[in-house]
């Protein structure tokens, strides 16, 4: 059997929140949530999960300045920030910060489990992958 993988939601949104720790627990993966960005850095350093879901939008401190704190360390886990949030320059900035996916809400479960599962396979952060398609043009 595979090891299980600890994942942390970090996001203010109770429903959201619980329904992707409920899918998450079905697939076999420990989970961890945060309220706030406070709170999910802590949890950063305290579990160090092997892959964190942020929210952008929170009370207390928000997912970009999580980001921030992370961007240059070394043994940070991948993350994947989930927004309702628009904005290409939002997206493009979380992407400089290193995100591994920018997802918008609402979205379809499927959708977060695939990045999830490219997350725990190692797979590339999306700016570098958005890069390399750039070259093959």
């Amino acid at each position: 059997m595979a090891e299980q993988k600890v994942i942390l939601i970090v996001d203010d949104d109770y429903e959201l929140s619980d329904g992707i720790r409920a899918v998450l627990e079905t697939q076999g993966h420990k989970v961890l949530q945060a309220r706030d960005g406070q709170q999910g850095q802590q949890l950063i350093y305290q579990q160090r999960p092997d892959l964190v879901i942020l929210d952008m939008m929170m009370p207390r401190k928000g997912g970009y300045p999580v980001l921030e704190h992370f961007r240059d360390k070394k043994d940070a886990p991948p993350i994947i920030m989930i927004t309702a949030n628009e904005g290409s320059r939002h997206k493009a900035y979380a992407e400089y910060l290193g995100v591994i996916d920018y997802i918008r809400k609402p979205f379809a479960m499927e959708r977060l489990l695939e990045a999830i599962d490219k997350g725990l396979k190692g797979e590339q952060p999306a700016a570098e992958t958005e890069k390399k398609r750039e070259k093959k043009s």
